[in-house]
């Protein structure tokens, strides 16, 4: 039988110093992959998924358009950070706001907002929301300690039946390692130009008490650029102006387990640059921004009978977001609760329910200098949900499920989602679904008091309705997806600019549709020998008539290869993006264009090298972003269309080692 190996670590932790090509001298221990524990292909490529209907089942029954980056894909192809991981799965591009959010993941093409608020992330199943904003999440993906994960489930698609608020085009559910033996690792890089970035991690297992343990520090390189912004009726012209961006900041995870008892933390922390175009011949509108998210979780699980298991969680989240030193000098602070109950019932091994409540408080403040503060808010909301399948036949299954919510002072809301899942044959399976999905207004967006822009209290949930048809095909060592979807937003919360308030105010003016194909791909050609790929074309259209109104491209697609022994890992993985309307072409600054983001990554098992005879085990390797050197700037987005912004300075070279005990 055709075997997959999946990984046990046994780690030391010792120093090795050497001189890497940066010039910079390191002490890093190293990781290596050691013993290997049988997983069949089959099951790896359809393995179980828990976020669709928040317990288990096979990829194939699960009622949503889901997709799984594997440990062993996270392992084989490398990453710096979430952001890195997440932009090779399927129809994810990435993207960036002129501010706030400025490391952004757009779904299927839905880069409506200048935020990610259209997409719930959540760890280990719990959500990570920002309620001042909305959906703020660059210090996750650019810091979450990516060395922790053991898989990422993405839904393609509303989830709101389940989650509430945010999950309206996709849910990112990151699941970290399991705790089954006590283990230690850490590795450190350093790369060209003082970058530089170290990892640690420890799983602790003292019978029914697991802990797990993981912290990332990473500085990338600075990059000093040219920005330019137009000055009206000045005699001098555009103004250039030489700016120095940085990309830094620490992650930690921690997870621990009492028998049915546990406890999650999470923080993050990144400070980059922001440019924000429209306001720049008036105010010194860019400059240095530092994002802090911190997220705790309580949570217990309780057998009730056979049949009947529930689930307890209380989620507390905390962001801040500031610019101390330019305009708009603005620091913002704030908090989401969020308690859970949540009930399985399996009455027959035909039929599955699933139901519960849940219940959010959210409070936040921003403050300006020389304004004081421009809004301080609070909220609650609460839902019941319900989903439901059951099995007509051994090759169909039907979904059908409920959420009704209600927001304060916004009237009550349902969120319905359906469908059939059919297989006529073992290999096949056919979904044809149907799904709802809200987003709530953000603090801001109901009560924001600035100069430059104007809360609204008479805002309601933004709504989509997305029908989805896709056929999976599932072989021993392959598998194959096609996928149609048809995507409606209305009340879509937009900054009212046409002149109808006195100032930029938050309206619910917005009606997009999004139609697209997706296709995805995995091949074990072998145990050593893996291919994957994937494309996304999609079209997007407002109620205007007006095409293409996001600003990522009709046409992307990624393809990656691998090949890993117990001695060496070699593998390369290239996302490209097409070429995006006119009318994100740009006058003073480099326009956004179609480009190849190819990445590399190499892991050699020094152990294995040199035969040692040693419990301990060290690697060395490297990683190269962006090999082709493509400098990269975006859309600066979310403000008047026709501006750009820098993203990504081109080629980034990491040396380092991994040691683990």
């Amino acid at each position: 039988m055709i075997t997959k190996q999946r990984v046990k670590r046994k780690y030391p932790i010792f120093y090795i110093s050497l001189m890497l090509m940066s010039g910079h001298l390191f002490s890093l221990p190293a990781q290596i992959t050691e013993d290997l524990m049988d997983m069949t292909l089959e099951q790896i490529l359809n393995m179980e998924v828990t976020t669709v209907s928040k317990s288990a089942e096979l990829m194939s029954d699960a009622p949503g358009v889901i997709s799984v980056l594997t440990k062993d894909e996270i392992e084989r192809f490398g990453g710096t950070t979430l952001k890195d991981i997440l932009e090779r799965m399927p129809s994810l591009s990435v993207s960036t706001i002129y501010m706030t959010d400025r490391s952004t993941i757009a779904p299927r093409g839905d880069q409506v907002l200048p935020s990610s608020a259209h997409v719930l992330l959540l760890i280990n199943g719990r959500p990570v929301r920002e309620a001042q904003e909305g959906g703020i999440k660059s210090e996750m993906y650019e810091s979450f300690p990516v060395n922790i994960i053991e898989k990422i489930e993405v839904i393609r698609g509303p989830g709101s039946v389940l989650y509430g608020s945010n999950a309206f085009s996709a849910v990112i559910n990151v699941i970290t390692e399991p705790v089954e033996e006590t283990v230690f690792s850490v590795k450190g890089m350093a790369g060209q130009s003082g970058a530089y970035g170290a990892m640690a991690k420890a799983k602790v297992k003292l019978g029914d008490l697991s802990i797990a343990a993981a912290g990332r520090l990473f500085k990338k390189a600075e990059w000093e650029t040219d920005w330019q912004y137009a000055v009206p009726d000045s005699a001098a012209g555009d103004t250039i102006v030489t700016h120095t961006i940085p990309n830094e900041g620490p992650g930690a995870f921690l997870e621990m387990k009492y028998k049915n008892l546990r406890f999650m933390s999470s923080y993050a922390q990144w400070e980059t640059a922001y440019f924000i175009a429209d306001y720049a011949s008036r105010f010194p509108s860019y400059g240095l921004a530092t994002w802090d998210k911190l997220f705790l979780d309580l949570g217990y699980s309780l057998k009730v009978s056979d049949i009947w298991n529930m689930d307890f969680s209380v989620t507390d989240m905390r962001s801040t977001f500031e610019t101390p030193s330019s305009w708009p000098y603005t620091a913002r602070d704030s908090y989401e609760m969020v308690a859970e109950w949540t009930n399985f019932i399996t009455p027959t091994d035909k039929l599955n329910i699933i139901f519960g409540g849940l219940y959010n408080y959210l409070d936040g403040e921003e403050n300006v200098q020389g304004m004081g503060n421009v809004n301080h808010a609070h909220r609650w909301s609460f839902g019941v949900y319900s989903q439901l399948d059951y099995k007509l036949l051994k090759s169909l299954k039907v979904i059908g499920g409920v959420q009704a919510n209600k927001v304060e002072k916004i009237d009550l809301d349902i969120v319905p989602r359906g469908g059939i899942i059919w297989h006529p044959v073992d290999c096949l399976d056919v979904k044809a679904l149907y799904s709802q999905a809200f987003r709530a207004p953000s603090i801001n967006e109901l009560g924001l008091k600035h100069v430059a822009m104007m809360g609204n209290p008479n805002l309601v949930p933004e709504k989509v309705n997305t029908m989805d048809i896709g056929i999976n095909y599932q072989g021993d060592q392959i598998r194959l997806g096609i996928n149609f979807f048809d995507s409606k937003m209305t009340d879509l919360i937009i900054q009212d600019r046409s002149g109808k308030f006195p100032v930029p105010t938050y309206d619910n003016i917005g009606e997009v549709s999004i139609q697209g194909i997706e296709f995805e791909g995995k091949y074990y050609l072998s145990n050593r020998w893996f291919l994957t790929g994937s494309m996304l074309y999609q079209t997007s259209e407002d109620k205007g008539g007006n095409e293409n109104v996001t600003p990522i491209a009709n046409l992307g697609a990624k393809a990656g290869i691998s090949y890993r022994s117990e001695l060496l890992t070699v593998s390369l993985f290239n996302s490209y993006q097409g070429n995006l309307d006119e009318k994100y072409e740009t006058q003073l600054n480099p326009s956004p264009g179609a480009y190849n983001m190819m990445n590399l990554y190499c892991r050699l098992n020094m152990k294995r090298l040199l035969n040692m005879n040693m419990s301990q085990s060290f690697a060395l390797f490297l990683q190269v972003d962006n090999l082709l050197d493509k400098e990269l700037w975006l859309p600066d987005w979310g403000l008047t269309p026709g501006k750009s912004m820098p993203v990504n300075p081109g080629r980034a070279l990491y040396i380092g080692l991994d040691a683990s005990l």
